[in-house]
């Protein structure tokens, strides 16, 4: 075998390197792998996966949308799963559709993934599929029965704490709220968020306005809010939905940030480049994306042992020019 002889060794060792066994020294592995590489050798997953008893595959179950988050964190999934040496096997579901994620595991579950991701946003209630596999939920789980659930979150809750608190720490009296669909984990999250920094602060909780994601929906909490009385800051649980409120805020004469202070959430590539210039959180989707494969690959390939310690995600609060202290 070229690549054995090129890296002076034998082609069982070669084999044990290729296919991750332990007992292989580091000098060696990475000996076999630098021969492989200056080889242009190719992994033959199916070759593997008939000696391993696995199809190096992993199941991903998500929402099909163009919305900024769900969108955003698959392709973090799928730029992340490339050094991980599975290939990935994607089912979208429909927004509305309560069997859509039973639907889709027992899809993935006959195509026999190794594991499973589930970064599915929206609440249908229970999963009645009974998962023979390691699944990792990204955000917050549906009810279903499995061997291993992991979790890994981008922490939505701390990430709104943080943007309604950097409203208050400018001397806000207290902050308005645009939620998104409560149907969604994550904006059950960033609603529970806001009510904790205002708590936190004594703050008043004025009554939320439930948008849909939509630039129309902030929009029109924004000319409801233009007629509330001493509001001067508001925290919008996305991005898309701060940039409708601030046109219409624009539009009924009020000024941002010197009449109403604005903050988003998700950091979009616009969000910059808007008038003003957004105050908002970005997401860490690859970051967490990262962590999450880690650790469901760590799950499948080692059964049993303790899962590795993860870092967490900071929040990342970028304070652009929408937000600034109340007009004395």
């Amino acid at each position: 075998m070229d690549v054995a002889r090129l890296a002076g060794v034998s082609q069982k060792t070669v084999s044990r390197v290729l296919n991750d066994e332990p007992y292989v020294s580091a000098d060696v592995r990475r000996r076999v792998l630098d021969a492989a590489e200056q080889l242009g050798y190719r992994l033959n997953n199916a070759a593997r996966a008939l000696a391993s008893g696995r199809t190096r595959s992993i199941g991903v179950v998500a929402l099909g949308t163009a919305l900024h988050g769900p969108a955003s964190l698959l392709m973090g999934i799928e730029r992340v799963a490339r050094d991980t040496g599975y290939a990935l096997r994607v089912v979208s579901t429909v927004e509305g559709d309560p069997t859509g994620v039973a639907g889709a595991v027992g899809s993935l579950l006959d195509q026999g993934v190794d594991g499973i991701v589930i970064s599915e946003p929206i609440d249908d209630g229970p999963v009645p599929v009974k998962i023979d596999v390691p699944v990792l939920v990204l955000g917050a789980p549906p009810s279903f029965s499995a061997p291993l659930v992991l979790s890994v979150s981008v922490r939505a809750h701390d990430m709104a704490r943080a943007a309604t608190d950097h409203l208050l720490d400018l001397g806000h009296a207290t902050v308005h709220h645009v939620a998104g669909p409560q149907r969604w984990f994550a904006a059950k999250d960033r609603l529970d968020g806001w009510r904790s920094a205002l708590a936190a602060r004594d703050a008043a909780e004025p009554p939320v306005f439930e948008g849909d994601w939509t630039p129309d929906s902030g929009y029109a909490a924004g000319r409801q809010l233009a007629r509330t009385r001493g509001a001067t800051a508001v925290f919008a649980a996305n991005d898309d939905m701060a940039i409708g409120l601030i046109r219409a805020l624009t539009e009924t004469g009020l000024r941002v940030p010197e009449d109403v202070s604005v903050v988003g959430f998700d950091d979009v590539p616009v969000a910059a480049y808007v008038t003003p210039p957004l105050t908002t959180v970005r997401q860490p989707f690859d970051a967490v994306a990262g962590e999450g494969l880690s650790l469901l690959v760590h799950a499948i390939e080692k059964p049993g042992q303790a899962l590795p310690a993860t870092a967490g995600q900071p929040v990342d609060l970028i304070v652009r020019a929408s937000t600034a202290p109340p007009r004395a």
